[in-house]
């Protein structure tokens, strides 16, 4: 899906955690407007990417159910640091919170 059509919301739907669905959220709502496509973009390519692995996801799901373990020849690595690392700044952004009118 080419960037100029995804939306907040199928963002949020493509993000298969709801530790990163809530971060896309976090990031909306606190990244200055000027700043707001360049961490939309992050974030576009990272469902991007997300969406490119489906299908070796799905092989690699059947696969496993078949034999009740992942296949030996499969290299595994947890890549959730590195997709949330790549979506788009947000550590700027942290200090912001609590931060309301009162």
């Amino acid at each position: 899906m080419a960037k100029d059509h995804w939306t907040v919301d199928r963002l949020h739907v493509a993000l298969p955690h709801s530790a990163s669905r809530q971060q896309l959220l976090q990031d909306v709502n606190l990244t200055p407007i000027e700043d707001l496509p360049s961490v939309l973009d992050g974030w576009a390519t990272a469902a991007e990417q997300l969406e490119s692995a489906r299908p070796l996801i799905e092989e690699v799901r059947a696969r496993a159910a078949a034999r009740s373990a992942l296949p030996a020849e499969l290299e595994t690595r947890d890549v959730t640091a590195d997709v949330l690392r790549d979506a788009g700044p947000r550590q700027e952004h942290r200090d912001d919170r609590g931060q309301g009118a009162a």
